[in-house]
């Protein structure tokens, strides 16, 4: 790729987000991805590699945690990294008033809680936790590094491979930080431009406007497969949907019912039906790019007479009511899912009421406050093997998305694999508590969907990073 290049870029939405702020929407992670750089980076399930950290090192005890820091990098405004930077930073993203996306303020708190973040040196930072979390670096992944005060500034000032040079209303425009430490990055200049509509981001590629087009979906996909200097790209992503079942309370805290209910419908004629087959299976709450996913734990069968077993063992032979709480977007498909289920909920004596609910955001409240009614639709999108396990289904810990799930086993392998340090062994214990919650049924487990990104012919052969982020760091 020519480096004097400006890529054009159009996604869903391009806007100035708090680069601490909790969030998975990909759109806002890509353009935050290009301005700023975290310690470490994800490169695979439970696999990183250094970033503004050179090397790190965590003791015995699962707590206590070293980086050394590079000493070459500079942000935008010409200052070198000091792990002064880095403390400020930590302490900013971890603040109990640090905002987040769809009602995860907070969230990250929770993990910091009792923890200490200090300089040793101008380039050595210590993390103490104030619990055992072998899967820190899970967590800082998601945490950027700004300058002392930076926050302050109307420009973000990061250390990323561009810097910003124009922001209108749904366009940036961001420029190749000569001076970054990872070397020249593979253009000149990124342009990103806002179009909520998928097929109008599909057109604007197909003519020429831009060279990359994210977050396309299954009818814009078929229509690029026809365009002979398009090329489309498929890639898994980490976002699970579910439903959510009321595990505390009513007839879902009975297992037999949850199971009863993954029995009824068939998720592969959903996925044919409602994704024109753009998503993968489900077999429990992770998906593929998780770790501690485990691909041999069978999914389970669309069965309708096993689930009428299953209801007659739980006292409901001669019927039952449920009532199913569903957002009219994200997923955008949640009505629709509702329907499948309704009807394969009928099929098995089971009445579905079907609640929907437009403010999305006070939907996420809603859960958070664990007050939905038999169940809801949901997404799961942590890439975070941790965080799934401990926000959703820890039943000692009853974090925000959890709905009355327990299992005490499930949560002493959490624990246990908390202050496992060795990678292997710890993902072990997540695989055996993933078989675990699958067997349990607190979900409703559906699929992932799959990222769909067309690429035009000046980006021939580029590959979008894990759970889809783009990115152009280097030459």
């Amino acid at each position: 790729m020519n480096t004097n290049t400006t890529i054009r870029i159009v996604q869903e939405q391009v806007r100035l987000a708090d680069p601490h702020a909790i969030t998975d929407s990909r759109t806002l992670l890509n353009t935050r991805g290009a301005l700023y750089d975290a310690l470490v980076r994800r490169v695979g399930p439970g696999r990183y590699e250094p970033a503004l950290a050179t090397e790190w090192r965590c003791e015995p005890d699962a707590r206590t945690w070293t980086f050394n820091i590079r000493d070459d990098v500079r942000f935008h405004d010409g200052r070198l990294l000091t792990s002064a930077d880095i403390v400020a930073s930590i302490a900013r993203a971890t603040s109990p008033d640090a905002g987040g996306e769809m009602a995860t303020e907070g969230v990250m708190a929770s993990y910091f809680e009792g923890a200490q973040v200090e300089a040793l040196s101008p380039g050595q930072v210590r993390i103490t936790m104030g619990r055992p979390m072998a899967d820190l670096l899970d967590l800082l992944v998601d945490v950027v590094i700004l300058p002392v005060g930076a926050v302050a500034n109307d420009t973000p000032i990061g250390s990323g491979s561009f810097r910003l040079v124009e922001a209108r209303d749904g366009e940036l425009v961001m420029e190749a930080f000569a001076e970054h430490w990872r070397g020249t990055p593979t253009a000149s200049r990124l342009h990103w431009q806002a179009e909520p509509d998928a097929i109008e981001r599909a057109g604007l590629l197909m003519e020429g406007a831009f060279d990359l087009a994210i977050g396309l979906g299954p009818a814009q996909q078929h229509a690029l497969q026809q365009a002979s200097d398009i090329e489309t790209i498929v890639s898994p992503a980490g976002l699970c949907v579910a439903f959510l079942f009321n595990a505390a309370s009513g007839p879902c805290a009975d297992p037999r019912v949850r199971q009863a209910l993954n029995h009824a419908l068939d998720v592969d004629h959903v996925i044919a039906e409602v994704m024109a087959g753009s998503a993968l299976p489900t077999n429990g709450p992770f998906t593929a790019l998780h770790a501690g996913h485990d691909p041999h734990v069978p999914r389970y069968r669309h069965d309708p007479e096993r689930a009428r077993s299953l209801l007659a063992e739980a006292g409901y032979g001669a019927g039952l009511q449920l009532t199913i709480d569903v957002p009219t977007r994200l997923p955008d498909e949640a009505l629709a899912l509702a329907g499948h289920l309704t009807q394969a909920c009928a099929e098995i004596g089971v009445v579905v009421t079907v609640r929907a609910h437009s403010d999305r955001l006070a939907y996420a409240r809603m859960v958070r406050a664990k007050q939905i009614a038999d169940g809801c639709c949901f997404d799961s999108s942590p890439l975070s093997t941790y965080r799934v396990l401990r926000e959703k289904l820890h039943g000692g810990v009853a974090g925000p998305w959890w709905q009355g799930y327990a299992n005490n086993e499930v949560d002493a392998l959490i624990d246990q694999a908390a202050a496992t340090i060795d990678d292997d062994d710890r993902h072990a214990l997540y695989r055996r508590a993933y078989q675990l919650i699958r067997d349990d049924a607190p979900w409703l487990f559906l699929y992932s969907p799959s990222l769909v990104d067309g690429v035009g012919p000046a980006l021939s052969g580029w590959q979008p990073g894990i759970n889809g982020v783009v990115g152009f760091d280097q030459g």
